[in-house]
């Protein structure tokens, strides 16, 4: 599917309703991997998806919080004993859990329904920093897109004077039917806190509801864990708004000392529900079937995401998402959809130029800081003790798959051999041409 060239006869009532009527029949007609689809002008964000790695620390107290020897995590039970490990481990979901808004429904708060974000190019990059009070320091945030096909993005943030650092990295296998967009998420990410402390956490799936009506908006489903390295263990739920009844992106979370008492479906030690776009509440085990003492967990609204810094367009290079997208964006914002489809087309073909300069050179194109490492390979991070203990599987399946289950199963294929994208410092530390 090509981008949408518009008639300018039609009123701007008649292109809207054709551009999106034919939108969804071609989806629905599509054979093959929705991702290679190049989305028509009207349904794109001026936003590149490197940016999306910004917000897992739009909140980045909250983050910070979690190595702060300190702080008691608020709100505190009086019948419960808190150890320095399970009082971390709840201020990782309290930040986990106030990633979520930033990442799939701001768009749609923001630009009336969910946008398609820009796809980036191979090597397009994005960075910014969070300046803190002293004496907390700098927050980096680098975004690096380390494959074209299929699309993947790897990120890093930390902050070297809190000892914080988060990696990850994320591709999405879109599909349709039902007129509803499903979206399996593959990666995660991995938070270290300290010289041991870790944490695994595993991405939802989700959809799109509302493509009928032509506003899109974002519903995670399935599950996300996290898995702790002294045992902790949280399993959450999401479910959107029913037809009858139920609120739109709700949640359920348990957490546990461990995930074998999640297996034995012993008490957990906490439950926390309600929207995570919204107000959670937050029980123990022992209250939260007769809804007795409920706390507020988290307020999605109360705090507005501290937005990151990023230089100048013209200070960045040719490689960095807002000076390689501002004629794109400028024209998205304009609403000049031929104009969207003459500067996305001028940038894909130069891009496409690159490409087939480098195979007939017989180069390939390197990352800039992120590497793929085989998963028998990946010695510098804990990935394999952690998702040992969470029993998750260990191939190239969608975030989250159990190990031995159907699921697994499903996803396998003979020749693959899981990979994973891990940060290198050392790239970072040498780097010349990109600056914050």
């Amino acid at each position: 599917m090509s981008d949408t060239s518009i008639d300018t006869s039609s009123s701007s009532t008649d292109v809207a309703n054709f551009t999106w009527t034919k939108f969804i029949k071609n989806i629905a007609s599509f054979k093959g991997d929705l991702s290679s689809l190049t989305a028509p002008p009207f349904i794109l964000s001026p936003v590149s998806l490197t940016e999306f790695s910004q917000y897992w620390s739009e909140h980045p107290d909250l983050l910070l919080a979690a190595n702060n020897a300190g702080a008691q995590f608020e709100p505190k039970f009086d019948n419960v004993e808190y150890s320095d490990e399970l009082n971390q481990f709840l201020f990782v979901v309290k930040w986990f859990i106030s990633t979520l808004k930033s990442q799939y429904s701001s768009r749609n708060e923001s630009m009336g329904s969910e946008k398609k974000p820009l796809n980036p190019f191979l090597g397009e990059v994005f960075v910014g920093k969070w300046e803190h009070k002293e004496p907390q320091g700098t927050t980096v945030c680098l975004s690096e897109q380390v494959s074209h096909h299929p699309p993947i993005t790897a990120y890093s943030i930390f902050n070297d004077t809190n000892k914080i650092s988060l990696q990850g990295y994320n591709q999405a296998k879109p599909t349709f039917s039902s007129a509803m967009l499903s979206v399996k998420q593959f990666g995660h990410a991995l938070l270290k806190i300290g010289d041991f402390n870790e944490y695994l956490l595993t991405l939802p799936s989700l959809h799109i509801e509302g493509l009928i009506a032509a506003s899109p908006y974002v519903e995670l489903d399935g599950k996300s864990f996290i898995q702790g390295s002294f045992g902790h263990f949280a399993v959450i739920d999401f479910f959107g708004k029913g037809w009858m009844s139920g609120k739109k992106n709700s949640f359920k979370c348990k957490i546990y000392n461990s995930k074998s008492d999640y297996d034995c479906d012993e008490k957990p030690l906490f439950v926390i529900s309600g929207q995570w776009s919204g107000i959670s509440t937050i029980y123990t085990g022992d209250d939260e079937k007769k809804k007795k003492n409920p706390q507020e967990f988290y307020d999605a609204s109360r705090i507005p995401a501290e937005q990151l810094q990023v230089k100048p367009i013209e200070e960045q290079t040719e490689f960095e998402s807002r000076r390689a997208w501002k004629d794109v964006a400028a024209a998205i914002k304009e609403g000049d959809f031929n104009k969207i489809h003459q500067t996305k087309t001028v940038l894909e073909e130069a891009q496409r130029t690159l490409r087939k300069n480098e195979d007939e050179s017989g180069n390939s194109w390197e990352t800039r800081w992120f590497d793929l490492i085989p998963v028998d390979e990946d010695n510098r991070s804990s990935f394999m003790k952690l998702a040992t203990l969470a029993q998750l599987s260990l191939e190239d399946v969608p975030s989250g798959t159990i190990a031995g289950s159907k699921d697994e199963a499903k996803w396998l294929k003979d020749d693959a051999f899981a990979q994973h994208w891990r940060f290198n410092r050392q790239k970072w530390d040498d780097e010349k041409d990109i600056t914050l």
